[in-house]
């Protein structure tokens, strides 16, 4: 008698190649989108910061239900929501049995960082955008101005940056060709401009400001580009066509150095390393861990039991089980604005997934300005080619700096309708 040969497993492909992957990154871009801005309008003067995580978190809860209903596929957060003071550097999410940051409230004029995201099947989108509390619709000047101004333009240019070379290439087949042969701009040098941009503000980029190439289940792949690289830290490769990218900006009042604060370690993820955990309430929480957010970075709070789940990370920390993010801010305690988008990169350029709205430049005077010419250069490129969806009316040149502002600003709006083909 024949014997029965196993039915083969079939292959999926999570690459961009499928439509299906971009499709899941684009909803949960959506979703984290959506999130922002409404977290952003509870972000007012005297408001607790647990109450806003939370808030945050139930309406990424809330949106995440409304898709993919009925399918066989995991989806949740990508990152919870975090809400960042303004000497923060990293995510800072507070939690509600601790007396002390439980009571930290908001207060007006300070820089905050909101950060949060959420994942369908694996494939995360990550956002995060600063606000200065109070201001709304009005005129902001001085170093606040300086801040954000710092922050969107080195922004830009760092997106700029990361489209590989010869993609956006046009002429002749031989300058194509030649375009596409150039080497990649190595991550001293993204310093370098990077640099010329922030010290045109009188800024300084924060130390180790870290993109990473995302994959399904995994934030933080195998590439990376570090901007400022502290000590022991390096960056290792370049963005390639078909790459998904969380790319970040960071940018401080002060000297950019940074230092651990006093704050509790809130924020963790789950690792790949196995450990055989001796307390009950650590093979809890690693349970619960795994069940809810798989290896996506979550809060303590948004465990069942939030001062069980205070203990019980101890050891799983201690193994390596779980990865424990320090709080780390400012050196000087100077005000720290950071940005953060997911991008994917195609054969038409970038698509921003999903990031911050785009900056309304009006709002912000300032009697500083970009006057490199290399750096005004790259901030006139594209970041994606037109695909013809709509058809645009060419705008006459105009000054160098005005130039500039406008194609940042005008790519924000336009690299929705583009790239879309993939």
């Amino acid at each position: 008698m024949a014997s029965k040969t196993a039915p083969k497993e079939e292959v999926v492909d999570y690459s961009l190649n499928n439509p299906d992957t971009l499709t899941k990154y684009k909803t949960a871009a959506q979703i984290s989108e959506k999130v922002l801005a409404e977290v952003s309008k509870l972000c007012v003067a005297g408001a607790k910061i647990v109450d806003i995580c939370d808030k945050g978190d139930k309406l990424i809860e809330e949106e995440i239900a409304k898709v993919f209903r009925g399918k066989k596929i995991t989806k949740g957060f990508s990152h919870p929501t975090t809400i960042s003071p303004s000497a923060f550097v990293t995510p800072y999410t507070p939690l509600s049995t601790d007396e002390k940051e439980n009571a930290v409230e908001l207060e007006a004029g300070e820089a905050i960082k909101i950060q949060l995201g959420a994942q369908i099947d694996g494939f995360g989108s990550i956002v995060c955008n600063t606000i200065l509390i109070g201001q709304d619709d009005n005129v902001v000047e001085g170093r606040s101005a300086d801040l954000i101004l710092a922050t969107h333009y080195a922004n830009e240019l760092l997106l700029r940056l990361m489209v590989p070379p010869g993609v956006l290439a046009t002429g002749t087949d031989e300058e194509k060709a030649k375009a596409a042969s150039a080497k990649a701009p190595t991550q001293s040098k993204i310093t370098s401009l990077l640099e010329k941009v922030v010290k045109s503000y009188d800024c300084n980029l924060v130390e180790s400001t870290t993109s990473w190439v995302f994959e399904r289940n995994e934030i933080e792949g195998k590439k990376k580009i570090v901007i400022a690289p502290g000590e022991n830290s390096k960056g290792e490769g370049s963005p390639e066509v078909g790459e998904v990218w969380g790319v970040e900006m960071g940018v401080s009042l002060g000297s950019g150095k940074v230092k651990q604060f006093e704050q509790r370690t809130t924020l963790h993820r789950r690792t790949t390393t196995t450990y055989s955990l001796k307390r009950p309430s650590s093979r809890k929480v690693l349970s619960e861990v795994q069940k809810k957010f798989g290896t996506f970075p979550f809060s303590l709070r948004q465990l069942e039991d939030e001062r069980d789940a205070k203990s019980g990370v101890i050891e799983c920390v201690r193994n390596n089980v779980i990865r424990a993010y320090e709080v780390v801010g400012d050196k000087d305690n100077s005000p720290v604005a950071r940005l953060l988008s997911t991008i994917a990169i195609t054969k038409n350029g970038i698509t921003k997934l999903g990031g911050p709205p785009a900056l309304d430049l009006a709002k912000y005077k300032t009697d500083n300005k970009i006057t490199d010419e290399e750096v005004l250069a790259i901030l006139e490129q594209p970041i994606s080619r037109n695909t013809g969806s709509k058809s645009k009316n060419k705008k006459k040149k105009k000054p160098a700096k005005k130039t500039a502002t406008t194609a940042a600003k005008s790519e924000e709006d336009e690299d929705e309708e583009e790239s879309d083909d993939e």
